[in-house]
C-alpha cells in the first residue's frame, strides 16, 4: 500500500453494509479491522447495566473516564472490544443497547475518550475502521476515506436481517423507528455529527451487493495508494534535483 501502517476510514449510518464491507476489505488489504461502534456499544451496555441515565452528561463523562475498556487483536486479524477484561460482542447487539449507546455518544467527553483509544491503536497497527466520525474526527489525516449510504427502506431491511441472523426477536416497526431516531441524533449532534469528510468518496450501496461494495472500496483504495506513491516519488526526485 504505502510507507507506514495504512488507515482506511469507512463512515455511514446503520444498515449501509459498512461493518461487513469493512471486515472484508481489511482481509483483502491484510489490515486489522476495527468496529468503533462496538466500543460505544460496550460503554452503552455498561451504562444500561448500571442504571446510568444516558442523557446525563456528567454521569456519562464519569463512566467514560472510569470504564475499563481495551482493544485486543484476535488470531483472525479482527479487533475485539474488552469491557472489564471480557469480550462483549454477543451482549452489545441488542436494540436497547443501541438506543442507549446513541444517546450516550452525543456527549463530548465520551467521544474524546474513545477517540483516544482508537487513534492509539491504528497509529500503531494501521487498519480499516468503520463508524460515524472516522474520517472527520478520528483519523482526518488519512487519504483513504469512504462514506457509505443507502435509502432508508433498504437500510431498515438490512438491519432487520442482521438482527434475525443473530437469533434476536425483531419488531420491524421498532427497528425502523430506532434507525430514524438515531439518524436524526447522529446528524444533528454538535460533537462530531454524522457527515462525509470533505475528501471522502461517497458510495451509495442501495443497489449493490456486499461483494460489489468491497470490490469498489478495494479498487479505490489501491488507486489512491498508487497515486500517493507516484506523488512521493516525484517529490523525492525534485528534492534530489534541488540539492547542490
Amino acid at each position: 500500500m504505502s510507507d507506514g501502517p495504512p488507515i482506511v476510514a469507512i463512515d455511514g449510518p446503520a444498515g449501509t453494509g459498512k461493518s461487513t464491507a469493512a471486515r472484508a476489505l481489511a482481509a483483502r488489504l491484510d489490515l486489522p479491522y476495527l468496529d468503533t461502534g462496538a466500543m460505544y456499544r460496550a460503554l452503552g451496555l455498561l451504562a444500561l447495566e448500571r442504571g446510568i441515565d444516558a442523557d446525563d452528561r456528567a454521569a456519562a463523562a464519569r463512566l467514560a473516564a472510569e470504564a475499563d475498556l481495551a482493544l485486543r487483536r484476535t488470531s483472525s486479524g479482527a479487533t475485539e472490544v474488552l469491557l472489564e477484561g471480557e469480550a462483549v460482542d454477543a451482549r452489545i447487539r441488542r436494540p436497547e443497547v443501541g438506543e442507549w449507546t446513541s444517546r450516550l455518544a452525543v456527549h463530548p467527553e465520551v467521544r474524546a475518550r474513545l477517540v483516544e483509544l482508537q487513534r492509539a491503536f491504528v497509529r500503531r497497527h494501521g487498519g480499516v475502521l468503520e463508524g460515524r466520525d472516522i474520517g472527520t474526527r478520528v483519523v482526518p489525516e488519512t487519504p483513504y476515506k469512504f462514506f457509505l449510504d443507502a435509502v432508508p427502506g433498504v437500510r431498515a431491511r438490512r438491519r432487520i436481517g442482521e438482527l434475525r441472523a443473530s437469533g434476536l426477536a425483531v419488531d420491524e416497526v421498532a427497528v425502523e423507528r430506532e434507525l430514524a431516531e438515531r439518524d436524526a441524533r447522529d446528524r444533528s449532534r454538535p460533537e462530531s455529527p454524522l457527515r462525509p469528510a470533505a475528501d471522502a468518496i461517497v458510495v451509495d450501496t442501495t443497489g449493490l451487493t456486499i461483494e460489489e461494495v468491497v470490490d469498489r472500496l478495494e479498487r479505490l483504495t489501491r488507486e489512491r495508494a498508487a497515486a500517493a506513491g507516484r506523488a512521493g516519488t516525484r517529490e523525492r526526485g525534485e528534492r534530489r534535483e534541488e540539492e547542490p
